[in-house]
């Protein structure tokens, strides 16, 4: 039986004392608090029963089978000041997705959450993501700005980067390029911040070397690759104005766009610009857009059902919904494959 992957799911349910928490280590970290808090955790029934209640609900609904699943974005919070901070709320967050795996392995795969602070400080984003990988995990989240819209950080294909890119290769870790908050009044998180991140991170790599020097980095670029599959003329004219190979060369074999993408039109275009090879199902469950369509009367996020309406043959199918994703994320076949999947 082909299995159906979803690359990009987020732990958005979590309970208030959770939230409390990160409430009052925000407060800490700001000054406004001379109280360090105290992580009340979360009881392994509650958080059991929340996934069946949620996450888990909607996957059997929706028809997919197992989600790579992630802390929420908008919360990993990267432009709160404080290494410690940043260092423990990544730690907890990661240890809840965590359990939830261990409760649910046959289901959920961990994404994690890394420490990452406007100051910049690698050592300890690297710290993190080995001890996720020696941990169970399969890829993680990389934030191409912390600062959260004031992009203070060097562009990705700077080499002040290349200590992480080392590392995930020695790991063999994908990471997706996700951004958390928006800091801007100007820049709606989910729907300016996140896909202009996306167009932005897509034109950093235009611009650089990244993968010649670092040939073995695969990266996820989500929610369908912000605008970079509909403005591909564009950025295939810049490449050529920069004097850079195509980008079938220059980038596309190893970068890849999921497909969180919440109409059928858009679906249409990205299967038609974008090589099947570069695409895995994603739907962000849980995330960013939770709403029904009153056009169509289903959730905007079922990206499953626009697939479906695609015409595939049974290789392209299989390829976008299990085979790329197993390809992409090696740790996450090799899990799969240890559990008889």
């Amino acid at each position: 039986m082909s299995l159906i992957i979803d690359c990009h799911g987020h732990f958005t349910t979590e309970p208030s004392e959770h939230h409390a928490f990160r409430a009052a280590q925000v407060a800490y970290a700001e000054g406004k608090s001379s109280e360090i808090p105290v992580y009340p955790g979360i009881p392994d029934k509650q958080l059991h029963d929340i996934i069946e209640a949620n996450q888990l609900k909607i996957q059997r609904e929706r028809g997919s089978h197992v989600t790579l699943l992630s802390p929420r974005a908008s919360g990993m919070g990267h432009h709160v000041p404080g290494l410690s901070v940043a260092k423990e709320w990544s730690r907890l967050s990661n240890d809840n997705v965590g359990r939830i795996v261990d409760m649910f392995p046959d289901n959920f795969a961990a994404v994690c959450q890394l420490p990452q602070t406007v100051d910049g400080d690698l050592s300890v984003v690297i710290e993190e993501l080995e001890r996720c990988v020696e941990n169970g995990f399969v890829g993680c989240n990389l934030n191409p700005d912390p600062s959260g819209g004031r992009w203070s950080a060097p562009p990705i294909y700077d080499p002040w980067w290349d200590p992480m890119w080392e590392a995930m290769v020695a790991l063999r870790i994908p990471a997706m390029i996700h951004v958390s908050s928006s800091c801007e009044r100007c820049l709606h998180m989910t729907g300016a911040h996140y896909i202009n991140a996306d167009t932005a991170v897509f034109m950093q790599l235009i611009q650089g070397d990244l993968f010649e020097r670092h040939p073995e980095i695969k990266l996820i670029i989500p929610h369908g690759g912000g605008a970079a599959p509909y403005h591909w003329g564009r950025y295939r004219g810049l490449s050529i104005m920069l004097e850079k190979p195509g980008l079938d060369t220059h980038l596309m074999n190893n970068v890849f766009f999921d497909t969180c993408v919440y109409h059928q039109a858009g679906i249409d275009t990205l299967f038609r610009v974008v090589d099947i090879k570069n695409i895995l199902f994603g739907s962000e469950l849980l995330g960013a857009v939770k709403a029904t369509d009153p056009e169509t009367g289903y959730p905007f996020d079922d990206t499953k059902r626009y697939i479906d309406h695609l015409t595939l043959d049974d290789h392209q199918r299989q390829a976008v919904f299990e085979g790329n994703a197993r390809r992409v994320y090696p740790l996450l076949d090799e899990r799969l494959r240890g559990r008889g999947l």
